[in-house]
């Protein structure tokens, strides 16, 4: 076995490496999420607002001794804060899309 490596193979495999990672490099193109999934999103966002609320209040409640009280309040400030949370993914969603027909449009009236 030779103690040198073999210059002419590792320069051929550095092509074939160099060949490889430069059609490898090539963005791949951004995920659109279906609506379903942004429903579903939207769902948990909800979801965990209200339940951290819950949470946060029974805790409350339990510590206080004021059974009621704070459960119902912070179930309603859970409902708003997802609420709050859900309007945001769907502004974010909407400015989205509003980039892409805008991008699409343009290269449009382009080509």
């Amino acid at each position: 076995m030779p103690d040198e490596p073999d210059t002419d193979r590792l320069q051929a495999l550095e092509a074939r490496l160099a060949k490889v990672r430069k059609t490898d490099t090539k963005e791949a193109p951004a995920k659109a999420y279906s609506q379903g999934e942004v429903a579903w999103r939207m769902v948990m966002e909800m979801v965990s607002g209200m339940l951290i609320g819950l949470s946060i209040g029974y805790g409350l409640d339990y510590w206080f001794g004021t059974m009621p009280l704070f459960l119902v309040i912070f179930v309603l400030l859970g409902f708003a804060a997802g609420i709050r949370t859900v309007m945001g993914t769907a502004r974010q969603m909407q400015e989205a899309r509003m980039a892409q027909d805008a991008a699409e449009k343009s290269a449009r009236n382009e080509g």
